[in-house]
């Protein structure tokens, strides 16, 4: 006979029949809509919020924010850090200011991005800056986790600084490249959403979560967080499943 679910799977499932049964519990205890919605009430509004006009053009539009960030941070994180992978100096003149990016507060970044930028361009950029320090450190330690003896026999044997990048470092880097690009996934959600809540731009979920909030319909607001969630689920379980079309040159 087959088995359905493993035991990690089970764990899993049990993980998340307690965070229900804790939230249950907390409705019960507090008895109010206004501060602590029952879970089944939850999930009828987020099942309601799939009717509703304009659903998909919210959702769509924060979908978009967050892919489009992510390539923009994924193409300059790779290009610097392969430069910083290859070159010390540059390594050098780098990882001051990947310090800096990583360091300094989400919300100091936002304010001072509503100042620069329009409404709907703030949580891109957020999400940009956000993850690009998380793909380049991943992809400079790939590639200083690289067997320095193949790119010595590759020069030894006059390969191209192109062909060495895109055969050597590439296929040796790429589990790196996964893990940074799954990590900054999983914070650049987080950033746009808190970037469309502050800069409160015509379509998102951060900003339909405001007005939600504004009005206490606490339901409302983790329903949208509860959607919110999946999609970053989802797209996490896309950056695995390509590592595992990818990498599978390893085995």
């Amino acid at each position: 006979m087959k088995i359905l679910f493993t035991s990690k799977q089970y764990i899993s499932i049990a993980s998340v029949i307690v965070m229900l049964a804790a939230w249950k519990l907390l409705a019960l205890h507090f008895d109010s809509d206004f501060v602590v919605p029952h879970p089944e009430k939850t999930f009828v509004t987020v099942l309601k919020l799939f009717t509703e006009k304009g659903f998909v053009t919210i959702v769509g539009t924060t979908i978009f924010r967050g892919v489009f960030g992510f390539v923009l941070s994924f193409i300059l994180g790779m290009g610097f850090g392969i430069l910083a992978g290859v070159s010390a100096n540059f390594n050098a003149f780098l990882r001051p200011i990947l310090v800096t990016v990583r360091s300094v507060p989400v919300i100091a970044l936002i304010l001072l991005a509503l100042i620069w930028l329009s409404p709907g361009s703030v949580p891109v950029f957020i999400a940009m800056l956000t993850m690009f320090p998380f793909i380049c450190t991943n992809v400079i330690d790939g590639i200083n986790s690289v067997d320095s003896s193949l790119a010595e026999m590759a020069g030894f044997y006059k390969i191209g600084h192109k062909r060495i990048i895109r055969e050597v470092y590439i296929p040796a880097i790429m589990p790196f490249i996964i893990s940074g690009a799954s990590s900054a996934m999983g914070i650049g959600w987080r950033a746009i959403i808190i970037g469309e809540v502050l800069s409160q731009p015509t379509y998102g979920i951060g900003t339909i979560m405001q007005a939600a909030q504004t009005f206490l319909n606490v339901d409302a607001v983790i329903a949208w967080t509860i959607i919110a969630v999946v999609i970053s689920y989802v797209f996490e379980k896309l950056i695995r499943w390509s590592e595992r079309k990818i990498v599978n040159w390893k085995k």
